[in-house]
């Protein structure tokens, strides 16, 4: 447990389930009722399971509302530090085999934890799997397999062109049940325990968005596989916590963007490229964050009504 968090289990008891097969890792901030279902979910899975949901100063009485169960470990932080370092924080001491991190808005059906640990064993060679999100009215989410972000491409991205079409993940109309790609959300992303400790977990001068991006990278640069289990299919209410706090989110999202950038492919891009990728993404966040918070208000508008 890192320094400053409190440490509750709902069951004292019960303090040492002995089960660590798999730990289920949730970061949570005011993510609400969608908490309360993502747990459930989740204990209604496997019984052989430890979840542990590290929640980042929520305020809106989500944690105090979570089931009294052996298997749930709460931490609970002072502040919000991040995504990538309350992923690290609940999946430290883990002695098991695997870790799945799971936001809180992501509902497991029945089955998709055994699934999902069935097809990483079949294959050592996968490093990190995702599954197949899905948008509430069952769409596909196109996060769910992404392409590695080359610098023109984030220049694309930053001047608010669409990408290249060689920059897009190809998608198989007759898709296997395991299907290599470059990366998976960190929404839902299970990988060997070994394998996140060796690459030293998610990078922390992340706060929030790629981060996912970057530990992909590094498992591929490890010689490992990144997968997408097609047949695991998740829904996924994706931005729910996020609509709090929009122009914030966007602006972690545009910095994240310029680390990704200068940590991985800046130093073998020429004068011109280093120049023009900061600047495109400086001048692509006021539109963006703009975008973000009209888009959030209407959901909010939208949520009243429904409630009147």
């Amino acid at each position: 447990m890192t320094g400053g968090a409190a440490s509750v289990r709902h069951d004292a008891a019960s303090a040492d389930t002995g089960v660590d097969a798999l730990r289920v890792v949730i970061v949570a901030h005011d993510s609400g009722d969608w908490l309360l279902r993502g747990v459930a979910a989740v204990l209604a899975q496997d019984p052989a399971l430890e979840l542990v949901v590290v929640d980042n100063a929520s305020r809106d009485g989500s944690i105090e509302r979570l089931p009294r169960d052996p298997r749930l470990r709460i931490l609970r932080n002072p502040d919000n530090r991040g995504f990538g370092a309350a992923c690290n924080q609940g999946a430290a001491g883990c002695g098991g085999d695997w870790l799945l991190f799971l936001n809180p808005d992501c509902e497991l059906p029945r089955g998709a934890l055994t699934a999902l640990r069935d097809h990483a064993a079949r294959d050592p060679r996968i490093g990190a799997l995702g599954a197949q999100l899905l948008d509430a009215d069952g769409a596909p989410q196109a996060a769910s397999r992404r392409s590695t972000p080359r610098p023109a491409q984030a220049l694309r991205l930053a001047l608010g062109l669409r990408p290249s079409p060689a920059s897009e993940p190809f998608v198989p109309q007759v898709a296997p049940a395991v299907e290599a790609v470059d990366a998976v959300s960190g929404a839902l992303m299970l990988m060997p325990r070994a394998l996140f400790e060796r690459l030293g977990g998610f990078d922390t001068g992340y706060v929030l968005h790629c981060e996912d991006l970057d530990l992909c990278r590094r498992v591929l640069d490890s010689g490992h596989l990144v997968a997408i289990a097609n047949d695991v299919r998740v829904p996924h209410h994706k931005g729910t916590s996020s609509r709090r706090r929009p122009v914030w989110v966007e602006w972690q999202k545009h910095r994240g963007m310029l680390r990704y950038f200068r940590k991985f492919d800046a130093a073998t891009s020429p004068p011109w490229l280093r120049a023009l990728v900061p600047a495109g993404i400086a001048m692509r966040f006021p539109l963006a964050a703009f975008r973000a918070w009209r888009a959030a208000r209407r959901a909010r508008r939208a949520t009243f009504s429904a409630s009147d």
